[in-house]
């Protein structure tokens, strides 16, 4: 309680200073602490009991007409049109226009509350049948606009703090976009691992069979890698720890022959180097010194190690990411999804494709490790688009009827016949 000069209580909030005026402070819809003054107590008291009704009922908002379709439109073109990657920027569009839109949109900002995201979210999910993924991206974006609203001081709360989502059922295949491909190699470029992850990507095989190739597997005249072995790291019988051990590859099957393209050689040859120098600095003779694919100490590469360096350049990727934007985590067998989606992607017929994967059936080919990504869907469907959008313009049927009649002399028909 807040005392005048002659020590009477005043009320909370309110005192007076040495040369008479009275203050009082509060805290508006922000959080932000204000003072007022006044010579006179009664209208400060007044002034102190008006800002108060103003904060409790949330009159005091910039704007407390706007809704979240025109906060959206905002958001869009000040925080993100200039910040994100264009196939971002149309995922954001895509997005909110189909799911979040049509039911949050003629709401007002500070109208929406917690349960309003909540129930959006379990209609998604529910009678929409949408993913995590997507689910998560709707959550995302909310989160986002209301971060930024809240900046700008268009709303009080986020109303998507403590949503959640149905559980991940994730089917342990995740395959990398081509925009995330891109982003991934683009950070590891230089890095010590990045001929690993490029030829890995780049020819589908096993982790443990990358790690088990050594220089007699490549013919590079044929341009071809002879797979016949998997390095296995494990604890063994009679063995109190785990260990290397060169052993079999997964099924009879699994022997092929796998083609070197261009990128693979180009990234072989960089690894025949770095090879060299790693042995000449760590020389070995055990069983494991022709080991292609090493660590810096010239020892065996194992699953963990493998995922810990993919990790490493995730993490350093999405620390200069829009939070949108940022790099799922995966592991090394997400280079061999990968590999045989690209492969489905670029016309590659899946008898073929099983060959590369050594795979023993073509439907453990189709059910397992081709996966069409929503980017793709995506460009084909717009891709669909345009060519419709083509056919029914005019010039499109100005050009058939003149190649129909053999001549370009068109007669058009009067706009009243």
């Amino acid at each position: 309680m807040g005392k005048d000069l002659k020590g009477r209580e005043l009320g909370k909030g309110i005192l007076q200073r040495k040369d008479g005026k009275y203050c009082a402070r509060y805290v508006d819809a922000y959080g932000k602490r204000i003072m007022i003054y006044n010579w006179d107590l009664k209208e400060l008291q007044k002034e102190l009991n008006t800002k108060q009704y103003e904060v409790d009922h949330h009159l005091n908002l910039l704007d407390e007409t706007i809704t979240v379709d025109e906060w959206y439109e905002k958001w869009l073109t000040v925080y993100k049109k200039n910040t994100v990657r264009e196939s971002t920027l149309r995922l954001y569009k895509d997005i909110y226009r189909r799911m979040i839109s049509p039911t949050l949109g003629k709401m007002k900002l500070n109208s929406v509350r917690k349960i309003h995201v909540q129930n959006l979210v379990n209609e998604l999910h529910e009678t929409k049948g949408y993913s995590w993924e997507v689910l998560d991206k709707v959550r995302r974006i909310l989160n986002d606009m209301y971060g930024r609203a809240i900046e700008d001081d268009f709303a009080i709360k986020n109303p998507t703090k403590g949503v959640r989502i149905p559980t991940k059922k994730s089917d342990g295949y995740h395959v990398l976009t081509t925009d995330e491909q891109a982003l991934f190699f683009e950070t590891a470029a230089g890095t010590y691992y990045d001929n690993m992850f490029n030829v890995a990507v780049n020819t589908g095989l096993r982790p443990g069979e990358l790690f088990a190739l050594t220089k007699d597997d490549l013919d590079m005249k044929k341009k071809v890698i002879h797979v016949t072995k998997t390095l296995l790291y494990a604890k063994f019988d009679g063995e109190t720890k785990k260990s290397f051990r060169i052993g079999p590859p997964k099924t009879k099957t699994s022997v092929r022959d796998v083609p070197i393209n261009s990128t693979c050689e180009k990234y072989l040859f960089r690894q025949f180097t770095l090879k060299n120098m790693i042995s000449k600095k760590f020389p070995k003779e055990d069983e494991f010194a022709n080991l292609l694919f090493v660590t810096k100490l010239n020892t065996p590469i194992n699953v963990q190690i493998f995922n810990d360096a993919i990790r490493r350049i995730i993490d350093l990727r999405n620390e200069m990411m829009d939070e949108f934007e940022q790099l799922p985590v995966f592991g090394g067998h997400t280079f061999r999804h990968t590999f045989a989606t690209r492969c489905l992607e670029a016309g590659v017929k899946p008898k073929t494709i099983q060959s590369y994967l050594g795979h023993a059936t073509l439907e453990m080919t189709m059910n397992l490790y081709v996966h069409t990504t929503d980017n793709v869907k995506q460009e084909e469907i717009e891709l669909l688009e345009q060519n419709i959008n083509v056919l029914m313009s005019s010039d499109y049927i100005d050009s058939a009827l003149q190649k129909v009649a053999g001549s370009d002399n068109i007669v058009r028909m009067p706009n009243n016949q």
